[in-house]
């Protein structure tokens, strides 16, 4: 059994909907911190506790035990009662809490003492209705007004915020029929008289209020929870979805856990025509939002398990298409939105995100991602519904995208609350020159114009599809020029790799770093220099032993615990490996995915976080958790099916009703079968196994004809 490492600090995350609940291990919401309830975007519950006669409980133990559900068995200390002391550890007090909408809690306290007990339950609440934001960077600043009020009768505690038209308000009391509560000095009570062995159960509902609309408690208790509707929906697309047989274990716990972090990730957000659709959110606890090219790369990993979230993505990210150009939020007509925030400060417009635009390549992203469905689904009705949204992407790539008419992409805010960088690694620091100081923009990064080519070649094989042969052969003019302008301008000879960048005054960045992976991914490396591409970050360097680095470890910037100067994330491991695949490298592929697969099986669960340190692996490590990394992650999650799309070499071609496979199985993955795989309107069962160095297929549902091996 291997060693397992607890992922971020010690608490217990689970979430419903927009709701999001942080406490530490025992249930507390301790204050100061960044723990709390929060509800979009902002912090509800700033303090929590629970008391037996003022004495706080022992935890025994507790966690998630799915996603929107906890339970914490708690004993409690030494108390001294009007009928006198009562022994530590002789009561028992579970804790449930279910989320759906609002917050739902259990308490079931036992009594296990050869006496009988008469003491106070006490909860202390606290509600400081902070932004998400200012609560990250530890800088809170009340601006409004904070009304507390309880009514005995209607058994209810309501505590209001508001802030000229900004109104947050959370209630908390009693279900009907519970035991009578009373409040005072910041806390709820309640008496609890137990007899030797009885038990003592009430339920408490937390409803939440954004600007008078409301979101109900769930009324089910925990026990119940199973049954509730959001489970049996995630139930129900469990049992749509892909699914796998293997004789490797741990390939198939993380493949399974991927499953339920995808679903637990589902946020529904209205679409181009107002109806619900149903996307991925980035991350919990502080990425439950709509991004967009976090959401993108979701969509394109989870193609293989089930377009339904790529058509949904496009759909919603469509809708939102900037129109106009808008400096502070750095819009610009065509361009696709990187996030979406509900918090006091977005609906004041402190912050940009309202929605937020400063991203590079979520734009090209989208192009990527519309092709993609294409090819999983064949709808044609697909292409001429997200045509106009195409189109404008389109514009926004030659136009803003392109700041300065060279032919490459390059970002730089305009915004003065916009972000630094742009790219997938959009941490201040993450894009340094050699001697370690911060590339001075305009920057133009490697893989933005291999997304651009890729979303080129794309768009060009739709135009084909759809009659328009002359745009079709325009695009495929602007990619080949592109690739041949790339090539030229930002590979370097000496070092048998591509510049991470270009500067503001076009000087190449020659910092060894993971990006020029996605490069291969996208296609724009021509196949004599991949070797060399494929061998650089293979080297000891670049290859932690669990997956590739996001900096090179000889490099003055290099922190193995830092964000992106030097950790390893699975999903830019994942597309690093699909791009080792496309171009014959699957033993390597193979290895990126042997190191995933083995990191998660140390991290509980076999739950990828969204990053970890880059620590060189030794014979008896194990992977180092990065503190603060979202879990679950949706490209973290989706990294699982990115890895076995490289290893079975799966490439769609629903319009034309052919699914290509090029399998090479590793020796630690000589069998695996799929299920339930959808190309258009069919599906295939089909069986992989390796014998020798070769690898066999076997369609057992399905059109064989369709099945061709490349």
């Amino acid at each position: 059994m291997a060693f397992k490492v607890q992922v971020g600090p010690g608490q217990i995350v689970i979430r419903g909907g927009q709701t999001v609940l942080l406490s530490e291990p025992d249930g507390r919401i301790v204050h100061p911190s960044d723990k709390g309830l929060y509800f979009r975007d902002t912090r509800l519950l700033s303090a929590w506790a629970m008391y037996a006669n003022g004495e706080p409980w022992d935890l025994l133990n507790g966690g998630a035990i799915r996603y929107d559900l906890a339970r914490i068995f708690l004993t409690n200390r030494a108390l001294a009662t009007e009928d006198g002391a009562v022994p530590a550890r002789t009561l028992a007090l579970v804790l449930g809490r279910f989320i759906e909408g609002g917050l739902h809690e259990d308490l079931d306290i036992t009594n296990h003492g050869p006496k009988p007990v008469c003491f106070n339950l006490e909860i202390a609440l606290r509600c400081d209705f902070a932004d998400l934001f200012e609560v990250k960077a530890g800088h809170i600043v009340r601006r409004g007004h904070i009304l507390t009020e309880w009514s005995q009768g209607d058994q209810r505690l309501r505590t209001t915020y508001r802030n000229a038209d900004f109104h947050r308000a959370l209630t908390v009391g009693p279900r009907e029929g519970m035991p009578q509560a009373v409040y005072a000095n910041g806390r709820l009570s309640f008496e609890v008289k137990l007899t030797p062995g009885e038990a003592w159960h009430c339920c408490l509902l937390y409803e939440m209020s954004d600007c008078g609309r409301a979101f109900a408690a769930p009324s089910c208790c925990i026990l119940q929870a199973p049954d509730a509707h959001a489970d049996r929906a995630r139930a129900d697309w469990r049992q749509s979805a892909l699914k796998i047989q293997t004789g490797n274990e741990e390939f198939y716990r993380l493949f399974r856990q991927a499953l339920d972090d995808i679903a637990a990730l589902i946020l529904p957000h209205a679409g181009s025509d107002g109806k619900a659709r149903l996307i991925p959110a980035a991350g919990v606890p502080w990425f439950l939002a709509l991004f967009g090219r976090d959401s993108l790369i979701a969509s394109l990993q989870t193609m293989l398990v089930d377009p339904a979230f790529g058509l949904g993505t496009l759909d919603v990210l469509g809708a939102l298409q900037a129109r106009e150009r808008d400096d502070f939020r750095d819009a610009e007509p065509g361009k696709i939105l990187h996030e979406m925030r509900h918090g006091e400060l977005a609906h004041f417009k402190r912050i940009p995100h309202t929605p937020y635009y400063g991203t590079a390549d979520a734009t090209p992203l989208y192009l990527i991602t519309l092709h993609s469905a294409w090819r999983w689904t064949g709808s044609r009705a697909l292409l001429e519904r997200h045509l106009p949204t195409a189109e404008a992407c389109l514009s926004w790539i030659d136009t803003y995208g392109d700041r300065d008419g060279d032919g490459f992409q390059e970002y730089e805010t305009r915004s003065p609350a916009g972000y630094e960088n742009m790219s997938w690694k959009d941490a201040g620091d993450a894009v340094p020159y050699p001697d370690g100081t911060c590339v001075k923009g305009p920057k133009a990064l490697c893989e933005l114009q291999g997304y651009v080519y890729a979303a080129w070649t794309g768009m060009a094989e739709i135009f084909d599809a759809l009659g328009q042969g002359g745009r079709a052969e325009t695009l495929h003019a602007k990619a080949l020029d592109l690739f041949h302008r790339f090539n030229e301008t930002f590979w370097d000879d000496e070092t048998g790799f591509y510049a991470y960048a270009l500067d503001g005054v076009k000087r190449k960045v020659l910092t060894l770093a993971s990006n020029p992976g996605h490069c291969l991914w996208s296609g724009i490396v021509p196949t004599e220099r991949a070797g060399r591409v494929v061998a650089r970050l293979m080297a000891p360097d670049m290859w932690s032993g669990w997956g590739i680095r996001t900096l090179s470890a000889r490099h003055p910037s290099y922190n193995p615990y830092s964000y992106q100067c030097g950790s390893v994330w699975p999903h830019d491991n994942a597309i690093i490996a699909l791009g080792f695949k496309r171009y014959g490298y699957a033993v390597e592929a193979a290895r990126i995915a042997r190191d995933i697969s083995e990191a998660a099986s140390y991290f509980l669960m076999n739950q990828l976080p969204e990053l970890y340190a880059g620590v060189q692996r030794e014979p008896d490590g194990f992977p180092v958790q990065y503190l603060g990394a979202n879990v679950p992650q949706a490209w973290a999650a989706g990294s699982a099916f990115m890895l076995l799309q490289a290893i079975l070499g799966l490439q769609p071609d629903a319009p034309r009703g052919q699914l290509h496979i090029d399998p090479v199985l590793p020796p630690w993955l000589p069998d695996i079968t799929l299920t339930d795989l959808r190309l258009g309107s069919e599906r295939f069962d089909i069986r992989f196994r390796r014998a020798g160095d070769v690898t066999h297929h076997q369609v057992l549902r399905g059109n064989k004809a369709a099945v061709r091996r490349c």
